[in-house]
């Protein structure tokens, strides 16, 4: 049976006041069972040792290639999926050490909008008992309050009173994505996962629910975790962006240097594939080759080298370390170990 070894030897976090969100070398692993025993043969490595910090009142961007890990990122933040590593710090406090009181009392404060609004709303329930539901449980407001502040929230998020008594399916994509964000802010929360929230919806709809999130986030101080594989999306909304590779992260930096100066191979052939409106325009598209590994069994050194026109040698054996080439902008790669190799790169890239 295979036994899973996962290594903690990392420096405690200090926590930062300037930081809602604080994950240091977090991991999650899933089991793959096989045969009538069900013995664990092996481990998914779906998220394999990520850090980032995220400032009050900012947007993350985190993106990367579908089954990268990004969800998965998500629902261990807020504790849906238990870790099997490393440290999240919300406020200050470890995440994964709550008791469940603790942890009942903290889930108000960090909230998820799912992907997909069709499947995330309850069919059997009004709009209004959606909205409330958890607002009722967690005692928000007081019960002659409630369907006054029920009809602010949804009021709020682009919705009307009377809509209170309707059922999801009487609405349309975009404004089941309005009751879901609704149902997130009726908790009073500092922190949100916002899960793909517009990946189902038209652009003109998408474009709507982008500026409905930019505006609750300025008037309640929201603080996001925006998982989207749209870097057009992903540039509107962020503050700063991490970019995803089979279950680790690859760069991290403020959105202007990251489309700045995309430095890992793999940003630059995620971003080259970016439409640009201009048919005269030519687009130097970078092409990946091979297919994506599998987590279960990644490759050694650097994951992303089986795919890399840049690949070395050491690239095939040791895994690279974060570097901090810019001030805040750090990137996961060998080719920027050495100045000379760090300059070569820049001058291509130019």
């Amino acid at each position: 049976m295979a036994k899973m070894t996962v290594e903690n030897t990392f420096e405690p976090l200090v926590h930062d006041p300037q930081n809602v969100l604080e994950v240091n070398k977090l991991k999650k692993y899933f089991p793959i069972k096989e045969g009538l025993l069900q013995r664990t043969v092996g481990y998914v490595r779906a998220v394999d040792g990520i850090s980032f910090n995220i400032k009050r009142g900012t947007t993350m961007g985190l993106v990367g290639e579908s089954g990268c890990g990004k969800t998965t990122v998500g629902r261990t933040i807020l504790r849906l999926t238990d870790k099997t590593g490393g440290e999240v710090l919300f406020d200050g406090r470890e995440v994964h050490k709550l008791t469940k009181a603790e942890l009942r009392a903290l889930r108000p404060k960090m909230q998820i909008i799912f992907q997909d609004p069709y499947s995330s709303l309850s069919p059997r329930l009004p709009i209004g008992e959606i909205v409330g539901e958890a607002v009722r449980e967690h005692g928000i407001v007081p019960k002659e309050e409630f369907n006054d502040y029920i009809d602010h929230i949804m009021s709020e998020c682009g919705l009307q009173p009377y809509h209170r008594d309707r059922y999801p399916h009487e609405f349309s994509g975009g404004q089941r994505q309005r009751i879901c964000i609704a149902r997130a802010l009726a908790l009073g929360p500092e922190f949100v996962v916002c899960d793909e929230p517009v990946s189902a919806l038209d652009v003109s709809i998408q474009a709507q629910i982008i500026n409905l999130l930019r505006d609750l986030q300025q008037e309640h101080n929201l603080t996001y975790l925006f998982i989207s594989h749209d870097l057009s999306v992903v540039e509107h909304i962020s503050d700063t962006i991490g970019v995803m590779y089979l279950g680790s992260l690859v760069e991290f930096g403020a959105k202007e240097d990251i489309f700045r100066q995309p430095l890992h191979p793999y940003t630059q052939a995620l971003f080259s594939a970016i439409p640009v409106p201009d048919p005269s325009s030519k687009m130097n598209r970078i092409v990946l080759e091979g297919s994506i590994p599998s987590p279960a069994n990644p490759p050694s050194g650097c994951k992303f080298h089986t795919r890399c026109k840049h690949c070395m040698e050491k690239c095939k054996t040791e895994a690279p370390e974060p570097r901090e080439i810019e001030p805040g902008h750090f990137v996961v790669c060998h080719l920027y170990d050495s100045e000379p190799e760090r300059k070569a790169e820049s001058a291509k890239a130019e």
